[in-house]
């Protein structure tokens, strides 16, 4: 018996309907993530206020938010909740999407999608050479700042609700979780 599995690809994806919900395409594979709850936005919205203030004074690159296309592959195409391309990147921000890795990666947790993004997206992240890939966790007001280190993700910062945490990738920005999980 041959069975056989169809891979959908970026062609495909770009047939999927306007219908309001947010697909990716991991490994050739349809995911479609609920619209975040209303806590998840608000985090998202303060990241990208401290990414966009801290761009400011720092020039270095470009920050954006869900949705935008990233396009890894042609059989992976994600919807990072916040992203960031060095200006120096091998990623190119596109008018449609960003083609390449981004150089950090920002992951919200929900119930609906930390198993994916603990693993599945962690290691397409990884496998495609995604610098920093930061996940938070409302649920546990925790971020988690991994770095890529030899082509293997390494915790570089692990901070629960008040404390700080710093990207190597952005020197000088000090993430406040007092402000940003409150």
């Amino acid at each position: 018996m041959n069975l056989t599995t169809t891979q959908l690809t970026y062609h495909d994806y770009r047939l999927l309907p306007d219908d309001g919900k947010r697909y990716e395409i991991i490994e050739g594979d349809l995911c479609m993530t609920p619209a975040p709850v209303t806590r998840h936005q608000i985090i998202v919205g303060r990241l990208l206020h401290a990414l966009l203030s801290y761009l400011d004074t720092h020039p270095v690159g470009t920050a954006l938010t869900a949705p935008c296309d990233v396009i890894l592959s042609d059989t992976d195409i994600v919807q990072p909740d916040v992203l960031f391309v060095h200006h120096n990147s091998r990623a190119r921000v596109a008018e449609q999407n960003v083609q390449g890795p981004p150089d950090m990666v920002v992951e919200v947790l929900s119930p609906g999608t930390a198993a994916r993004d603990r693993d599945l997206k962690r290691k397409r992240y990884e496998h495609f050479g995604v610098q920093e890939y930061w996940l938070i966790d409302p649920d546990k007001n925790t971020l988690e700042i991994l770095s890529l280190q030899d082509g293997r993700y390494v915790d570089v910062c692990r901070a629960t609700y008040p404390a700080e945490c710093t990207s190597a990738l952005l020197p000088k920005l000090v993430l406040d979780l007092g402000s940003l999980l409150k």
